[in-house]
């Protein structure tokens, strides 16, 4: 009876107490959230959690170790720092001097730049002739023969002889007798109809380019002269011979062609992100090879309105003077372009800068040893400082060395961040007493295992 009764007790004891946390589970008691627990966690100086020393999305309420043997981390709340956007770091004093961590200031300024490029040097297209005979006939008396010889203006370089040039010569000749025949008549139409024919038939040698010498000594000698001279337009170099003693030569055939040296043209090639800095009247410096120690003065005139394909790179023009003749074209040539641009902006040291393939990112310094990542758009740079349109203003610090460092713990803790907030608890622990274990009872129905042998799961014998 005594042990009857002893086992009615024990079993109301046991159905009480389950009965009691199915009631819990079912509405009379709430579970602690992740949440509060970091909160009291907080407030007592304790980690939040702790993470995988080898996967930071691996975490554990507790101390616990990996496969390895290695210590979880603990993970503490920035209790200072809650205003801060998410990925900012807190880096003690002395972890900061251990890493290398420097900073330089934002500061608003002034850019300038200079731009290199490879060059080659050209002939002046404006000082460039290609001397052609307005006549035809046979070439006598080819004075300059050699390519590459120096001539000056008006000396005269070939003679040509030709039937077209002597019927012009000898109308000429009579259009000058018949106007002194004609000069004392009483008619002052046919005065005046004389001299007209007279200027008609010195107009025509001038368009077929008889040279005035010739002209004046025709009219001075009345002799016709057998051959036309051709002379140099200007101070230059002969590129080109065209034509040889006793060759027959018509409009169509290139005699000569010559350069004038006085001034060459320098063709640089600019890469597009320098394009932007680049103006007509920039000034430009170049050296050559050739001439060791000697740096060449000159502009740009002019900048080509297409991209070059192949290269990647925008032509443009200098102007260079050349009167020492030092300068020879197809020379190659190391470009320096002074920009004239000048950009008013917020700058940083370019080394702050971290580049990734979708954006670009500056860590701030803050007070409290925090360190806060920003993204950034950045505009031009110049000399190890770079732009920044937005993102940074002007007297805050930025972080220019060990900031990969910083930026993979950023990274690192954003994700945790993101990984607990989406993280809720959904299942309560199971309930053990005295060395019981309840996680199997089933509390619609009560049942328990350890209940007497005979009886159904409702607890009725």
């Amino acid at each position: 009876m005594n042990m009857s009764k002893t086992m009615i007790a024990a079993v109301a004891l046991a159905v009480g107490t389950g009965g009691g946390y199915w009631w819990a589970q079912r509405g009379g008691m709430t579970t602690v959230s992740h949440d509060a627990m970091n909160m009291a966690g907080t407030a007592a100086g304790k980690p939040l959690f702790y993470r995988n020393p080898m996967n930071p999305l691996v975490t554990s309420p507790v101390p616990a170790k990996d496969e390895m043997g290695m210590d979880y981390i603990p993970v503490y709340a920035d209790r200072d720092g809650a205003d801060s956007s998410p990925g900012t770091v807190r880096i003690d004093p002395v972890t900061i001097q251990d890493i290398g961590v420097r900073t330089a200031k934002a500061v608003r300024k002034s850019l300038t730049r200079e731009i290199r490029a490879a060059g080659r040097v050209d002939f002046d297209e404006e000082h460039l002739a290609l001397l052609h005979p307005k006549i035809e006939g046979w070439i006598e008396n080819l004075r300059v023969d050699k390519t590459g010889e120096r001539i000056r203006k008006n000396d005269i370089l070939l003679g040509i002889y030709s039937p077209q040039l002597v019927s012009s010569e000898q109308e000429y000749l009579l259009a000058l007798k018949n106007a002194a025949a004609l000069d004392k008549s009483s008619f002052a139409d046919i005065r005046q109809g004389a001299r007209g024919l007279v200027l008609a038939a010195r107009d025509r040698l001038k368009l077929l380019d008889v040279p005035e010498h010739q002209i004046r000594e025709l009219e001075q000698t009345g002799k016709v002269h057998k051959a036309l001279h051709i002379h140099s337009p200007f101070d230059g170099v002969v590129i080109k011979v065209g034509a040889r003693e006793g060759q027959y030569v018509t409009p169509k055939t290139e005699l000569f062609s010559i350069a004038d040296l006085s001034t060459v043209w320098v063709y640089g090639d600019i890469f597009e992100q320098d394009l932007s800095w680049v103006a007509v009247g920039d000034e430009a410096t170049i050296r050559v090879a050739a001439v060791p120690g000697c740096t060449f003065r000159g502009r740009i005139d002019y900048v080509y309105p297409y991209l070059e394909s192949r290269t990647r790179t925008v032509k443009v023009r200098m102007v260079f003077d050349n009167a020492d003749g030092l300068l020879k074209p197809e020379m190659f040539a190391d470009v320096t372009v002074q920009a004239n641009r000048q950009v008013d902006a917020v700058v940083v040291p370019s080394e702050a800068i971290v580049r990734s393939g979708s954006h670009d990112q500056i860590f701030v310094a803050l007070d409290g040893g925090r360190f806060e990542p920003r993204d950034v758009t950045l505009g031009v740079s110049s000399e190890g400082e770079t732009q920044v349109l937005s993102g940074v203003n002007a007297g805050e610090r930025v972080v220019t060395s060990a900031q990969f460092l910083i930026d993979s713990e950023s990274k690192l803790r954003e994700a945790t961040a993101k990984m607990m907030e989406a993280k809720q608890p959904t299942t309560a622990p199971s309930v053990s007493m005295d060395g019981m274990d309840m996680s199997d009872m089933d509390m619609g129905g009560l049942s328990m295992d350890r209940m007497e042998s005979g009886k159904d799961e409702g607890g009725k014998p």
